[in-house]
């Protein structure tokens, strides 16, 4: 099974369980443009709750990581939800379409900004580098889709599109928090013979936002090349 097919048929899984709830939404007039102001606002939250973490907790408190990860996914359902309310309640539009897009470019940078700030902050300065290398291969591989299709080329490969940017964030961080709780956010393991530590409680979120540094632009530059094939054919 291709990975297009399997995550077209996750999609429309996800979509026949929240399809209660987008119904109920259109039926009481809330708009798609509501919704995704509303993923913004969340997504502002997400930095705030980053930053709050960064200022008011230590090292070793990632009690903030945790919750900002469970914000992550709340926010994240809103990403479906605005979709799905303009198809159903035939609202679609094409300046809705640009709305959309261009609030979750910041949504994206808004949660990039609270992770970077709280990784800086707790002197995590590596892992605060590969988050903003993460950062710029999310808006390449939006810009790469966005400038195939200006160019007549559908542009839809690659790992690591926005749904799964957005999953695996939440569920490390709250999986950073929830480990944190059962063994320490001060857990440190070391290896005989190598002078420093080869995993911290830290590492449960770090680890995956590094993998998402490397996999957005790997993405973009398949994307990339994908446009070139599909742009010589015409």
């Amino acid at each position: 099974m291709s990975q297009l097919v399997l995550r077209d048929r996750l999609q429309k899984g996800i979509y026949s369980i929240i399809d209660p709830v987008v119904r109920g939404l259109v039926k009481i007039g809330v708009t798609p443009n509501f919704i995704t102001t509303t993923g913004l606002v969340l997504n502002i939250g997400v930095a705030i709750v980053f930053i709050v973490g960064a200022e008011e907790g230590n090292r070793g408190d990632l009690r903030y990581v945790g919750w900002a990860g469970g914000l992550i996914l709340f926010a994240g359902l809103f990403d479906m939800l605005d979709g799905q309310v303009a198809r159903v309640g035939n609202m679609s539009s094409r300046f809705g379409a640009l709305y959309d897009s261009v609030l979750d470019r910041y949504s994206e940078m808004f949660m990039f900004l609270g992770i970077c700030y709280y990784l800086v902050a707790h002197h995590y300065f590596l892992s605060s580098l590969f988050a903003f290398i993460a950062l710029i291969g999310s808006m390449m591989v939006s810009y790469t889709r966005a400038r195939s299709e200006g160019l007549g080329v559908q542009n839809k490969g690659g790992l690591m599109q926005r749904p799964e940017r957005v999953v695996l964030t939440a569920v490390s961080a709250i999986a950073c928090g929830v480990t944190a709780s059962v063994i320490g956010g001060d857990y440190k393991l070391t290896v005989p013979g190598i002078p420093f530590h080869v995993f911290e409680t830290m590492s449960v979120f770090t680890i995956p936002i590094t993998v998402m540094a490397v996999l957005t632009n790997l993405t973009a530059i398949k994307r990339l090349v994908d446009a070139k094939k599909a742009l010589d054919n015409l």
